[in-house]
């Protein structure tokens, strides 16, 4: 079981507050983007597409702790850009940690080891470190060699102080499943609590449009990956999400359990479509016309999407709402190996090689540009 048994039982109260208030959309993570920058240019990603006035901008730490007392969610996730480069980073982490809030701080590691000592071990602080697979493909995802084996020391390093740590792997088009495994069996060894997963998805103003997984190829990519499992892996997801990426579920998209807090405010409706912002909290959950999203709602920019910004509080819902989420959720933690056959087979399926775009530049050195971003 890879989560900590006092969040589990700090959302588990959190949920069955919502329910005894009648309430049926309620934020579980909030997303709290308090900058744009980073020191990475990966393919996947569009952040830094920004103009340079918004990158060298920041959420101050009470912007930031408004919106947490705003939403109200149990558990905030930190991403960015790179959280690290953020001035006050410090300061924020030690407000929500005040605040009892189990934060996730998402971070690419470049800067990790190096900035480590800006915090203290604490059961509500993990960080979540972007792997993308093993050394080859992690470098390749992130367009910068050299940035797995700069990150796994950030991890040794956060792992030996006594920190929770976390990897966050996005899987793309292409992936092959054995790496992947073999890449789960590489955290393991580094010492890292847990894993998490996701498929990417068609973000707008990702460099690279052509690696983004469909539905089928989804549920194919996982089912390989996450079949016949070893006992030693361990994830920091239920295990109806896990199901649902491998196609043994399917749920509805409820984009209101991980909103998003940025410089531009409550952004509408999930953190990777942008179709405007609200003032508040109360206008986004209020305003926001939510049936126009989700896969059922016909919009093809949800056609494809199973990530875990809009599916994960969907399977947190149905642990707490059906009977059969819940036993459900509990075999899965009891028996994870889920046997598949069909899947080993899969596994002997040659992986196509990526390609990269022929404008996507490999960055070598990324600290100077950082540097100038942040003067």
């Amino acid at each position: 079981m890879g989560v900590p048994v006092s969040q589990m039982w700090t959302v588990a109260s959190y949920v069955w507050k919502q329910r005894l208030a009648g309430r049926k959309r309620y934020p579980l993570v909030l997303m709290l983007e308090p900058l744009f920058r980073c020191n990475l240019a990966c393919a996947g990603c569009g952040k830094i597409q920004y103009p340079a006035h918004i990158l060298k901008a920041n959420l101050t730490p009470e912007e930031c702790f408004r919106a947490v007392d705003e939403c109200g969610a149990p558990m905030v996730s930190i991403p960015g850009g790179e959280p690290l480069m953020h001035p006050q980073i410090k300061e924020i982490v030690e407000g929500l940690v005040a605040r009892r809030k189990y934060i996730y701080l998402c971070t690419n590691a470049l800067l990790l080891k190096e900035k480590i000592d800006l915090f203290q071990p604490s059961k509500y602080l993990t960080f979540s470190v972007h792997m993308d697979g093993q050394k080859e493909h992690h470098d390749f995802s992130v367009c910068r060699e050299g940035g797995y084996e700069i990150a796994a020391e950030g991890i040794r390093e956060a792992v030996k102080r006594g920190f929770r740590v976390t990897t966050n792997t996005t899987l793309f088009d292409g992936a092959d499943a054995k790496s992947v495994r073999a890449f789960f069996d590489e955290m393991m060894e580094l010492g890292v609590d847990d894993m998490m997963l996701s498929p990417g998805y068609s973000y707008d103003k990702a460099p690279d449009q052509t690696h983004f997984l469909g539905k089928d190829r989804t549920r194919r990519l996982f089912r390989a990956i996450l079949s016949n499992r070893k006992k030693s892996w361990r994830f920091n997801q239920s295990p109806l999400f896990l199901e649902f990426l491998m196609g043994h579920r399917d749920f509805s998209c409820t984009p209101w359990g991980m909103p998003t807090f940025n410089l531009f405010g409550w952004q509408k409706p999930c953190y990777l479509l942008q179709d405007g912002y609200a003032d508040t909290f109360a206008e986004l959950m209020e305003e926001t016309e939510w049936e126009r999203y989700g896969t059922e709602s016909g919009n093809p920019k949800c056609a494809n999407c199973m990530v875990h910004s809009g599916y994960e509080a969907s399977a947190t819902h149905a642990l707490f709402n059906t009977w059969r989420g819940f036993v459900g959720a509990v075999k899965g933690y009891l028996f994870p190996k889920y046997a598949d056959q069909a899947a080993l087979q899969m596994l002997n399926e040659p992986a196509s090689r990526l390609q990269p775009p022929a404008d996507l530049v490999q960055i070598t050195v990324a600290q100077d540009d950082a540097e100038e971003v942040n003067a």
